[in-house]
């Protein structure tokens, strides 16, 4: 890389909840750091979360983030729209090639998170925005209690969330996409009050207020997906970073990855894909950024 390189303490890859909560704690430890946002996160697609801690009414995901934007700036975080295409390590840090520039710092924080495995359903997005179509039962499924919930899945991923709605409402449906021989065990399933059907894609649409099966011979009050995540973590699996067989990063205590001064929070690291682990890492990683940093100048040249 030969271009001009703009220079900063440290840099964060992703402007979703993790990677603008690593800004804000940089921000106020009076450190230089950029924000590379490279689109929407995942936390916009929330209608209205009641899990997030401080709202007990409810936030939805496009003002969360953007107060947590606010929040940043306020404390001196540069966001800088782009994409990180491609990284190295030298000397002195890493030097990430942009879009439109080269950038450079001694520590460099992963917060790109995940992309959602959606069906293609009509009007799908316009669905999760209202609420009727949904993706993380952890997040909302209290709001679906005692309501009629349909799961919608090509393997036992949907008869896992299944089970775990039960918690919520005895009326749970898994709709199979293919044959039953998909499932581990659809026996299994019934016995503890799910109900199994195999369905077409095409069986299914999205109303206004509910999901309608078979041309209304079924109507569900909400329909979850289950069919996983891409994880946004090739960048660092590229380099050589530690994953797990589903491209989660290898973190220590402090959420360094395997490569020394490369640290990953939130969706990228692990399963469990809330708002408020995924501030905590970032929490953890800024802070233990800071303190290399202040080490790093406290010792003699």
């Amino acid at each position: 890389m030969t271009a001009a390189i703009d220079s900063y303490d440290a840099i964060i890859v992703g402007a979703g909840p993790a990677g603008l909560t690593a800004a804000t704690y940089l921000g106020r430890f009076r450190r230089s750091v950029l924000v590379i946002d490279g689109g929407p996160s995942r936390a916009s697609w929330i209608p209205t979360s009641h899990n997030t801690p401080g709202f007990p009414a409810g936030v939805g995901g496009e003002a969360l983030l953007a107060r947590l934007r606010d929040q940043a700036t306020r404390y001196g975080a540069r966001i800088r729209a782009g994409q990180a295409d491609h990284f190295e390590r030298q000397a002195d840090g890493f030097r990430l090639a942009l879009t439109d520039g080269v950038v450079g710092a001694p520590f460099v924080l992963l917060a790109t998170g995940v992309l959602d495995r959606k069906p293609d359903l009509a009007g799908i997005d316009a669905a999760i925005h209202r609420g009727l179509v949904r993706i993380c039962p952890i997040c909302d499924a209290y709001e679906a209690i005692d309501t009629r919930i349909a799961v919608l899945g090509d393997g036992d991923l949907g008869g896992r969330e299944a089970l775990f709605l039960r918690t919520y409402s005895d009326q749970v449906t898994l709709l199979h996409l293919g044959e039953a021989g998909g499932l581990s065990d659809p026996y299994a399933l019934r016995a503890q009050g799910v109900e199994v059907l195999e369905v077409a894609l095409g069986d299914l649409s999205l109303g206004e207020a509910d999901v309608v099966l078979g041309g209304g011979a079924r109507t569900f009050d909400h329909l979850y997906l289950a069919f996983g995540c891409e994880l946004q973590s090739r960048l660092a699996v590229r380099w050589g970073a530690a994953h797990d067989a589903e491209n989660n990063l290898v973190v220590d205590a402090h959420q360094q990855t395997s490569i020394d001064g490369l640290y990953a929070a939130g969706d990228v690291v692990r399963g469990l894909n809330q708002i408020a682990v995924a501030t905590a890492e970032a929490a953890i990683a800024a802070t233990d950024i800071h303190n290399r940093l202040r080490q790093a100048k406290a010792q003699p040249a």
